[in-house]
């Protein structure tokens, strides 16, 4: 499943850092937040699944 970030994100990095394949924080709207890049998510379920448990704001969900 494809995962997708809300707006409580605060842009501090983690989930990018434990999966770079899938998050980007970026510029979204003049200001800065994670972006799910296009990438086979079932191959990186499990650093999905970890990077959605280190979310400190619980921004990440599965669509």
């Amino acid at each position: 499943m494809k995962p997708a970030v809300n707006d409580s994100c605060i842009a501090c990095g983690t989930c990018e850092a434990i999966c770079p394949e899938v998050f980007k924080i970026a510029d979204v709207n003049g200001a800065m937040k994670a972006t799910v890049l296009e990438a086979d998510y079932a191959a990186l379920e499990g650093k999905i699944d970890e990077a959605i448990a280190a979310c400190p704001v619980q921004a990440i969900s599965k669509e």
